[in-house]
């Protein structure tokens, strides 16, 4: 298999890229968890978007958002992997590769995610730490988690 992937400000996607991302995070934040809400938050033309190949193929993508529109730290979110590509080990890939872009393109520093509770174990595994409290995030439990 051949895995690539790329880092992209908006004004730097094609159209067809930003149809992409949009259209797999709808079919698994929306669709696949049935949980309406506006992922369109005005965040995305502030932030960069990392997009993770497989055989020229989207199979995940993240948005790295700088200190300061979501939380005082730099931070990773909208973490996706399509339902055709999970089980690959592509997450940790992922989330390594955006941990690097979040200071490529920010600089060192602490980066917060707000994470999906049941994949509190996976965060960790690549050096995120459990804060707070477990919340409710649209009918999800979710808690913050900090990379230092």
């Amino acid at each position: 298999m051949n895995y690539s992937y790329t880092i992209k400000s908006f004004d730097e996607f094609t159209n067809h890229e930003l149809y992409q991302m949009l259209r797999l995070r709808s079919e698994v934040f929306v669709v696949e968890q049935n949980c309406p809400y506006l992922d369109l938050d005005n965040k995305d033309q502030k932030s960069f978007h990392l997009l993770y190949y497989v055989n020229n193929e989207l199979a995940g993508c993240t948005r790295l958002l700088p200190a300061g529109l979501s939380y005082s730290e730099i931070a990773i979110g909208r973490v996706v992997i399509a339902p055709s590509h999970r089980g690959l080990g592509l997450g940790k890939n992922i989330m390594e590769a955006s941990i690097t872009g979040c200071q490529e393109k920010f600089g060192e520093g602490p980066i917060r995610i707000s994470a999906q509770y049941h994949l509190s174990k996976f965060y960790q595994s690549v050096g995120f730490i459990e804060q707070g409290e477990v919340y409710d995030e649209d009918g999800i439990p979710h808690i913050e988690m900090l990379k230092a």
